[in-house]
């Protein structure tokens, strides 16, 4: 669903700028709480800069810190066809049963009806062409349980360096696996900082929003309108709607870590009867955030530094202002911070 913009003349382009590729960080920084945090008020338009371990000096008792529990699976596979012997590549996007997945599939001739072998795991056959790589693969058994052993986690198309160590690809209370990308904000975060942060008289309750592949992919329409956004399955659980209702009674903030969990709360908060009051939501969601948008429950957005002329950026900017992102990007470039998913992060007051 789009939410309309009141700039009817607002374009894809408008989300533009120039990165050089050195800013994109290949690996991330350890211990993961030493990276970089660019902090931003919206009220008196202040900036600072930080590490994120002082993330706990921006925080007020009874705020509520809201993470994204998502895993991210080990979704790429390699195989063949049975018939031909020739490799092939598939990168599962997302279960529709326990033996049926949408993939992203690499190699020749895989149309409907190929039987293929997938390496050390069971026998597939595609079922239905859905456009482009998309394939509906249906599985000889569930394949789930073999992706630890014979899977790779994926990283983003920017990340060229071998990540040896692909937990750092999780965020520390990573839980409910189906993600096919991280929800990178939460990957700054430590056991220890986040103790802090509850001794602070900060709650913190999570949801899940599944990733899909679409996440990095750019807007290719002129019109952001136009562009048909990818859906994601997403679920908040009774125990944080009672929550987040509790504190925003109590004049607490609601804090969402990274985009997909402003997604998910502004989702349940669109279903609600009563505005800035949300009930448990299980489901896709279609949400499409662009400039205009009025948030209904999130106060402070985390988030990293996004792709130019990506739908995240857009949701960014919806929160705190096209030209003031961008301004703020500048900033951040000037000042060496490190971009995209192992990048650095900035708190939006």
């Amino acid at each position: 669903m789009i939410f309309p913009n009141r700039d009817n003349s607002l374009k894809t382009s408008d989300f533009y700028y120039h990165l050089p590729k050195e800013y994109i960080a290949q690996k991330p920084v350890h211990p993961r709480d030493s990276s970089r945090l660019m902090t931003y008020n919206r009220e008196s338009s202040t900036v600072n800069h930080k590490r994120f371990f002082n993330l706990i000096d921006c925080l007020n008792p009874n705020d509520l810190l809201i993470l994204n529990q998502t895993r991210v699976i080990h979704a790429r596979l390699f195989g063949r066809k049975i018939a031909s012997g020739g490799k092939i590549e598939l990168l599962l996007l997302r279960e529709i049963d326990k033996m049926t997945w949408q993939a992203m599939v690499g190699g020749k001739g895989l149309r409907p009806g190929t039987q293929i072998i997938i390496d050390q795991g069971p026998g597939a056959i595609i079922r239905e062409d859905l456009g482009g790589p998309l394939r509906l693969v249906q599985f000889q058994e569930p394949i789930e349980p073999f992706l630890d052993q014979i899977g790779i986690v994926p990283l983003p198309p920017y990340i060229y360096e071998t990540l040896s160590e692909p937990e750092r690809y999780q965020t520390i209370y990573a839980r409910q696996s189906g993600s096919a990308a991280a929800p990178t904000a939460g990957l700054h975060f430590t056991d220890k900082l986040l103790n802090s942060i509850r001794e602070r008289g900060v709650r913190i309750e999570q949801v899940t929003l599944h990733i899909g592949l679409d996440t990095f992919a750019p807007v290719q329409t002129e019109d952001p309108r136009e562009h048909i956004i990818h859906r994601e399955w997403c679920q908040l659980p009774e125990q944080t709607a009672y929550a987040v209702n509790e504190i925003k009674i109590m004049g607490g903030r609601i804090i969402a870590v990274g985009t997909t969990s402003v997604r998910t709360l502004e989702t349940a908060a669109r279903s609600s009867p009563i505005r800035g009051k949300i009930d448990p939501f299980e489901g896709e969601t279609d949400l499409y955030i662009l400039p205009g948008y009025d948030f209904q429950v999130v106060d402070c957005m985390l988030t990293n530094f996004h792709l130019p002329e990506s739908t995240l950026l857009m949701m960014v900017s919806a929160f705190a202002g096209r030209k003031k992102i961008l301004e703020l990007y500048e900033i951040a470039m000037n000042k060496g911070y490190r971009f995209y998913s192992f990048g650095d992060a900035m708190l939006l007051e």
